[in-house]
């Protein structure tokens, strides 16, 4: 009878240790301390991204920007591949140029909405998956972000006279039309220059969220992650 009554004591107590290194952890990761970790990796992962948007060869040699290349523009570039394939280096570097000029743009707004997170985002971060941090960074910043950089971008495309370009190499076929929907015969600055900046802003959160999940072990784990 003893060994039971000691055996069910050492449960309940083992149990109490747990939850009390859980409710240790939770206060610890809603904490200024959490907040301030959070915050931190985030921060490292926004110069990550502008250090490559700031440099134009390292932007076009990167593969996390590249896969954030929007479907349309991807279909466009493989149309041309087989028409021009040099306008489409040509394109990618004048994209990696605009991409320079989007940084001052990108860079306050990504660090103004770090510093508004508080406390419930924190505790999603550590019950989330690994990357929880730069999907919520995103759900705050996309829309915002490509709209501020769109009208840089295509002034930067207007200026190389890219779109112009494009549609000489593509005219006289339906292409674009079954590319982009309806009887469109033009590829029009502001639509490149939107799936242009959808490719900047989701390439950069890319780069946030390789480098969160490369560092969310040794960052993250005195906060139970």
């Amino acid at each position: 009878m003893k060994k039971y009554i000691i055996a069910a004591s050492l449960i309940i107590g083992t149990g109490a240790i747990l939850s009390s290194i859980t409710h240790s952890c939770t206060s610890l990761a809603t904490s200024d301390l959490g907040l301030s970790v959070i915050r931190n990796i985030l921060l490292n992962g926004i110069d990550k991204g502008v250090q490559v948007y700031g440099n134009r060869e390292v932007f076009l040699q990167n593969n996390l920007v590249d896969k954030a290349l929007p479907k349309e523009l991807r279909d466009i570039n493989s149309t041309l591949e087989k028409i021009a394939p040099s306008l489409v280096k040509k394109e990618r570097e004048y994209i990696a140029d605009a991409a320079v000029y989007t940084v001052n743009i990108s860079k306050p707004i990504l660090q103004n909405a770090v510093h508004s997170l508080n406390a419930q985002d924190v505790t999603r971060i550590i019950q989330g998956e690994k990357g929880t941090a730069t999907l919520i960074l995103k759900e705050k910043t996309s829309q915002q972000l490509i709209a501020a950089i769109s009208p840089k971008v295509e002034e930067e495309l207007n200026k190389y006279g890219i779109v112009k370009t494009i549609n000489t190499a593509l005219s006289g076929s339906n292409i674009l039309g079954s590319l982009l929907g309806g009887n469109q015969s033009n590829v029009n600055a502001g639509g490149l220059s939107t799936l242009a900046s959808e490719q900047l802003v989701n390439g950069l959160f890319n780069i946030i969220e390789d480098y969160e999940i490369q560092n969310s072990k040794s960052l993250l784990g005195p906060l139970g992650k």
